[in-house]
């Protein structure tokens, strides 16, 4: 028992280190030297991308280090690069279906809103992208609506991490954090109105039934 607890102890020892030498902040310090040139950076970002999602960290990491390398003019490129790394998580989730409880109500949402609508709206809420992308996933929302919503979806939070990036105070600072009240609040207001009109058309179709029905 007590090596078993040694034992995890080091490896809870070793996942923290390893997130500390790994998180964003400090990959955007090292990432510094790369900015000098325009292409390497872009190339250095899409490797980025790629294995974000297995270092789990936030997906705005990558929307500020484009607009520390290249401006306002990177967002564009932020948003391809947030939409790519979404679909690593989006694939495993979908190839790993199994069914079940969870993936039938997903496919109830997606059915009353619509695919596209769907994971806009998902992409809106300040949750986990990653969370959103395995819920895609597993609802079954087809590849090419879920690349269009969260292109749409996400296109605020890159615009607001391109703007972390372009302060370089912010970044001096190691202030990352893109978090603000007021787009928050924009953000649930957007993702409630794209739902609201679906799920009350909705509603009043299965009271309709109801009443026909009874």
């Amino acid at each position: 028992m007590k090596r078993r607890l040694l034992a995890g102890g080091f490896v809870l020892a070793v996942v923290a280190l390893g997130a500390w030498l790994t998180s964003p902040a400090t990959a955007l310090a090292r990432l510094e030297w790369l900015a000098a040139d325009p292409l390497r950076f872009g190339l250095a970002l899409l490797v980025v991308a790629a294995v974000r999602p297995f270092l789990a960290w936030p997906t705005t990491a990558l929307a500020v280090a484009v607009g520390y390398g290249y401006g306002w003019v990177g967002v564009p490129f932020g948003v391809l690069l947030v939409t790519l790394t979404a679909l690593p998580p989006y694939a495993l989730a979908r190839k790993g279906r199994r069914g079940g409880r969870v993936a039938r109500a997903g496919e109830r949402v997606v059915g009353v809103a619509g695919d596209t609508r769907t994971v806009v709206a998902s992409r809106l809420l300040p949750t986990p992208s990653d969370a959103m992308s395995v819920g895609a996933g597993v609802a079954s929302v087809p590849l090419r609506p879920f690349l269009v919503g969260t292109a749409i979806g996400e296109l605020p939070w890159v615009v607001a991490g391109v703007a972390v990036g372009v302060s370089t105070d912010r970044l001096l600072a190691g202030d990352l954090s893109v978090v603000d009240p007021v787009l928050i609040v924009g953000m649930l207001g957007g993702a409630a109105l794209l739902l609201a009109g679906p799920c009350y058309r909705a509603y009043q179709s299965r009271e309709s039934a109801a009443e026909l029905l009874g």
